[in-house]
Parts: C-alpha cells; structure tokens; sequence
C-alpha cells in the first residue's frame, strides 16, 4: 500500500522544459549556436538535473573549458533573471496533476523533490498556492537523490510504501538509487521502466 508520494516539479506538476530550455539559449546567445543545440538537446533529455549542473555541463563538456562555482553561480542566476516572467505563469501548471494533487493530499505523504533551484522552487508552489500539500518542497543544488534519501531517514517512511514520480532518467535512477518505486509521467520514453502514468484522472495507487 502506498503512503509516500515524491514528486518531480519541472514535466510533472508544472509545464516548464520548454521555459528553461529556450532560457538557455539566450542566456549562451553568442556562442556557437551547434554547441547550444547540443546543451538544450541535454536539457530535455536530462529533465531531473538542476541549472547548475547543465551550466557546468556545457562549459565542461561541451566546450571543454574549465568553470568555477562562482561563474555558475553569476550563470545561473542571469537564467533564473530570463525565465522568471514565464515561469510564474500558472497557465503552465497541469492541471489533471494538480487535481490529482488536491483531492488526494490527506490520504498520502506528499513531497517535492525537484531539479528545479530551491529558493525559486519554494517561491513558485508559494505563488501557485500548492505550498500547503506538500510535508516539504526540495530542490537543487542538493540533487534529488539525497533529498529522497534524507527525507526517508527523517521521516522513517518504508521504502515498500512509497513511490516517486517523474518524467526523466534522472528521475528513475534517483527512484531506483534509494529503492523506491518508480512511475514515469509525460515521457512515453520512460514506459521502458515498467509503471506508467497516461492520465492522472485514471491513476490510482
């Protein structure tokens, strides 16, 4: 029986990679415009890794340069600058997720651990008002699989009885890292996985 609910933010609750991948691309405009392709192509491939690890993907990675923490830090906070505007549009929130959200907040354990950074993170759910369904709203820069550990621990839930739901890898090998079982959403890419989410208005646990 399921008690405990984790929760991707960005692809799951809010319809925000197209947000973020475009702010991407001005925040890199300039640059070798094949290179910013292939960051965004990481990006959407990679919904469940927070902006300062596609920063210093692209710098690392794809540019093959070396970058401090300090220089991330400035980067990511010029993106949170592009897409803040957009991002606070609750036009953008899914809305069969955030139903499901509403009528079933008292029958489980509902947590928030997101890629998404965590002060901004916070603010959105504040600004949505979904704040009050959530035991705790978590992002990065701690990664999602340590919230997920560190919330088990704190909250001594059993591994058996609790679920995550994302729609990125990541999200599944932050499931799969800490035992808990995974269900993907609005990536028929994750089906491969085993449990699946086509429509939340369906979806019972």
């Amino acid at each position: 029986m399921v008690k405990v609910i984790f929760w991707d933010f960005d692809g799951v609750i809010l319809n925000s990679m197209k947000i973020k991948g475009d702010g991407f691309v001005e925040l890199f405009q300039g640059y070798n415009i094949l290179d910013v392709q292939k960051l965004e192509k990481y990006h959407y491939a990679n919904g469940g890794i927070s902006r300062f690890e596609k920063i210093k993907y692209f710098y690392s990675e794809i540019l093959k340069k070396d970058i401090c923490e300090d220089e991330i830090m400035i980067l990511a906070e010029k993106f949170r600058t592009i897409i803040e505007k957009k991002l606070f549009d609750k036009s953008n929130l899914i809305y069969e997720v955030i139903e499901f959200i509403k009528e079933n907040y008292k029958k489980y354990n509902f947590h928030i651990v997101s890629g998404a950074e965590h002060d901004e993170l916070n603010s959105l759910c504040i600004c949505f008002d979904i704040e009050q369904y959530f035991l705790s709203i978590n992002g990065s820069p701690t990664k999602k699989a340590v919230w997920v550990k560190n919330i088990l621990e704190k909250y001594n839930y059993d591994k058996e009885e609790t679920i995550l739901i994302g729609d990125s890898i990541n999200d599944y090998n932050a499931a799969n890292e800490n035992d808990v079982i995974f269900y993907g959403f609005n990536n028929i890419e994750l089906k491969q996985y085993g449990n699946y989410i086509d429509n939340f208005e369906r979806f019972k646990v």
